[in-house]
């Protein structure tokens, strides 16, 4: 279904509000294709088609939501009227509300690229393949591909409110992802690699099968290295993890609910001078953008972080209205929850040195290229870090054996303000974080 058509049901809906409530209908339709394929065959293959409403109802200061995976026409109506009863027995809150409209302009983005509905099967098939026969073929230590994919997806949605938000929009998306497994000896490592797009013909192969066979292989023959303190390099993909923890605390959701470290620091120094932070989903680079958040207000840039002074938090209208603001277009949603709030687009700005440059000025550390248990080893609260690791070792400026089996630790105060330098390769990943290169000093590396 197209917007249009998605909208003149949110619409309906909310026409069907009585005086005195406040009614908001999302409504969201997504098509998905899946392939994996092993030793050259389809191992799995699915198209899937999904759509649904979510319906919120407020009056007398109470809320009440109900959702339901179809669009058929009965199903709208007693999905208003399920919202309705359960608004009855909400809990009343004076900061419920819907979101108003603003005036910010939404940002013009092309995020739909028609060249995804014309692109077959066969192709996408071909595609995983293909990457598949690029990771076996890249060294001769791959002895195995656990798993080579295709996936794709296009997605539209629309949300129209009793007070006057209208929005609409669609967008498709595609990857392609490679596990692979190295062998030497008695030894094997694993290693992964990707390519995202908005339509097939920009999926990279060579980059997918590339990362995967190198960050198999440069891990063979790796050691557990005695504790010391050391200065951390997080590879992209790292910082871009370590990013999404960063950006939880800085939700006002968060906040509100006493889960923030940075809470009552607004206009502190928490980063180093190097270190601006910023939430743009207007930025079409990202995979993640959106020109209108989970409420339907335009989405904009949020400059979190700036040369290391905190500058604000993440609202929707809710947490917004509560602390005493407004929405800074961060709700996030789909059509069966309601709103939360949470970076769209996070990023660093990045600095003007290469990662080879920044390693070069690294005289004892370590480039991390992978965490295990990230989120369970942080405390948002207390700032507490610590988390597997595995990785290179990096000696006067430049990267030595392989290590594994250790544990980074530090606080997330101390790591922001130990950022040495920010690399200047950007990366855009199918996550809600850019990556980039990073260098901490003074993070406690625990070995045998």
């Amino acid at each position: 279904m197209n917007p249009e058509e998605l909208l003149e049901i949110a619409e309906r809906i909310v026409g069907w509000g009585r005086d005195g409530e406040q009614v908001e209908a999302v409504v969201g339709h997504s098509q998905e294709t899946d392939v994996r394929v092993y030793n050259a065959e389809i191992e799995s293959l699915s198209v899937a088609e999904s759509q649904g409403v979510g319906v919120r109802v407020i009056a007398n200061g109470r809320q009440g939501f109900a959702h339901a995976g179809t669009l058929d026409p009965d199903v709208l109506a007693e999905t208003l009227a399920e919202a309705r009863d359960n608004a009855v027995f909400g809990s009343p809150d004076e900061f419920f509300g819907l979101a108003e409209p603003d005036g910010v302009a939404k940002a013009e983005l092309d995020l739909y690229n028609p060249a995804l509905m014309d692109v077959s099967t066969e192709l996408k098939i071909d595609l995983a393949l293909e990457l598949e026969q690029a990771v076996r073929a890249g060294d001769p230590r791959i002895v195995g591909v656990e798993s080579a994919d295709y996936g794709d997806a296009v997605s539209a949605d629309a949300i129209a409110t009793t007070s006057g938000i209208r929005s609409a929009g669609r967008e498709t998306s595609c990857y392609l992802s490679a596990y692979s497994l190295a062998s030497e000896g008695d030894e094997t490592q694993t290693g992964f690699g990707f390519s995202v797009a908005r339509e097939p013909s920009a999926l990279d192969v060579g980059v997918a099968a590339t990362d995967a066979v190198e960050r198999a292989t440069r891990m063979l023959g790796a050691t557990q290295p005695p504790t010391e303190r050391v200065t951390v390099v997080l590879d992209p993909y790292v910082t871009a993890q370590f990013l999404s923890i960063i950006g939880g605390t800085l939700s006002g959701e968060a906040v509100l609910k006493g889960r923030s470290l940075f809470a009552d620091r607004l206009g502190e120094k928490v980063a180093a001078q190097t270190v601006t932070l910023v939430d743009d989903p207007t930025n079409p680079e990202a995979f993640t953008a959106s020109d209108a958040d989970g409420e339907g207000l335009a989405t904009r840039r949020n400059l979190l972080v700036d040369s290391g002074q905190l500058g604000c938090f993440l609202h929707n209208s809710y947490t917004g209205r509560r602390s005493g603001g407004a929405s800074t277009g961060s709700a996030v949603r789909g059509y069966a929850s309601t709103p939360g709030v949470g970076c769209q687009a996070l990023a660093l700005t990045p600095g003007t040195q290469s990662p080879q440059e920044l390693i070069a000025g690294v005289q004892n550390g370590v480039l991390v290229q992978g965490v295990a248990g990230l989120h369970s080893g942080v405390n948002p609260v207390s700032g507490d870090f610590s988390t597997g690791a595995e990785g290179l070792r990096i000696r006067n400026g430049e990267l030595a054996e392989p290590i594994r089996e250790i544990t980074i630790a530090s606080t997330l105060q101390r790591m922001l303000l130990d950022v040495q330098a920010v690399g200047s390769d950007l990366t855009w990943l199918p996550m809600s974080s850019a990556g980039v290169t990073l260098v901490v000093a003074e993070v406690t590396m625990s070995g045998t």
